[in-house]
This record gives C-alpha cells, structure tokens and sequence, in this order.
C-alpha cells in the first residue's frame, strides 16, 4: 500500500477505500470488541473540538444524516452544546427514521440546549453561522446525494460566508476516487477518521486533518495494513497530499 499523505511531522500516513475501512470497523467491532459508540464518541469529540476553534464563540450548524457519520455530528453537537456553545443541529430526516447509534446519539443530545431545527428552514440558520459541520453522508456514499441531503448541501455551497468542517469526506464525493457524481460539498478543512481515504487525494476537501478514534495497532496489523502511529499521543494531526 503506497502512502499517499504525510503527517505535518512527515511520517507517511496510509490510505484507504471505502471498502477497506468497512473491513478495519468491522475488524475494529467484531474481532477486537471496540464499539461503536466508543469510535464514535472519539469522532464526535474531536468534530467538536474543531468546529469551536474555527468557531471563535459563534454560532455552529450541524448537519448530520443517519448512520456512522450522523452519528458522530450528533455526538459533535452535545459536545459543543455541553461546552456552551451556540449550536443547531439540522437532521437531513425526521428523527423518527434515525437508526441504531445515530438514533441513540440523538437521544442523548436531547438532555442538552442544544437547538433542534427543520432542515425546511435551515437557509437561515446556515447563513447566519460561524461554522457549518458537515456530517451528512461519510465513506458508505451510493451514487450522487439525493432528497434532503441534497439540497443541504446546495443550501451550503450558496451560503459563501461560514467556514465549512466535513466529517470524514465531505458528503457528496465518493472516498475511494475523489469523485462526485452530483452535489458536493466543498469544505475548508476535513476531519477524517482513523485513515485517511484514497479519494481525498485529489477531492476538494480543504485542508486535512486525522483523527484518532481509538483503533488497536492490531486491527491494522491482521488486515496488512503498514501502519504506524502518526497522533505520538496528541488526539489529531495535520495531513499533506503526497
């Protein structure tokens, strides 16, 4: 596996596709016992910790769909919500249809003040923040964005002003070739998770950074994966494009 990024120390940093980073989660869950909502609870930490520094103290939008990368924006909101931030969190579905970890994010979120708006009205709210965080669709894109996460990120690319953070990929580019088959979003800075992945080699995808979620050396290790530790203890690291 030849690395194609480098860590702003200059270590090489491997990449991967998408079905290659099903095989490290499934391996993470499954053969390790990491769970879910352990990765996730990492993920939406640092997502947090991000957004507030690009924040300054303004306004932050979530968005977020169902699934993993859902998930962790959901879990980015609480954190933000519980650091005092002013934070609204945009589902790009009703929270009814919300399933599994990303359901259960949700739930706790609604013991925090967090602001839990309709993606009908989300114009406004987008163009009056600080920060949008962009966690509507990750790796397990399927073609071009459809529905409501469409027009979310439509909704987002015409709002020229806040500063733009995806969570993994950005939603509409596909993470194994970088490329989009319909709407996409073009965001300032990128926090992908664990690896990073092949198509954000040459996707519009801002400045990059990885974060870690947790996962054992061994997980790399039993899938052939060359890697060494790039985070030497810190939470996330700057990424290059080789």
């Amino acid at each position: 596996m030849t690395p194609q990024f480098e860590s702003d120390e200059g270590q090489p940093v491997p990449a991967v596709t998408a079905d290659e980073m099903r095989e490290v989660d499934r391996a993470a869950v499954d053969e390790v016992g990491l769970a879910l909502l352990q990765m996730m609870e990492h993920a939406g930490r640092n997502l947090a910790e991000v957004a507030r520094e690009a924040a300054v103290g303004g306004q932050v939008v979530v968005l977020a769909g169902d699934g993993g990368n859902g998930g962790g924006g959901i879990c980015a909101a609480r954190h933000l919500a519980n650091g005092g931030a002013d934070v609204t969190l945009v589902l790009d579905r009703d929270p009814s249809e919300l399933t599994g970890a990303a359901a259960r994010q949700h739930r706790i979120l609604g013991a925090t003040d967090a602001t839990v708006g309709a993606a009908a009205s989300a114009e406004f709210a987008i163009r009056d923040a600080d920060v949008v965080v962009d966690a509507l669709v990750g790796y397990g894109l399927s073609g071009a964005l459809r529905g409501t996460a469409a027009t979310l990120v439509e909704v987002v690319e015409a709002a020229a002003a806040p500063h733009v953070v995806s969570l993994d990929v950005p939603s509409g580019i596909d993470a194994t070739t970088g490329e989009a088959p319909g709407v996409a979003v073009e965001p300032d800075t990128t926090l992908t998770l664990a690896l990073p992945k092949t198509g954000l080699a040459t996707a519009e995808a801002g400045d990059l950074l990885l974060a870690d979620i947790g996962i054992p050396r061994g997980v790399y290790d039993s899938l052939d994966i060359d890697y060494a530790d790039p985070f030497a203890g810190a939470r996330r690291v700057w990424l290059r494009r080789l």
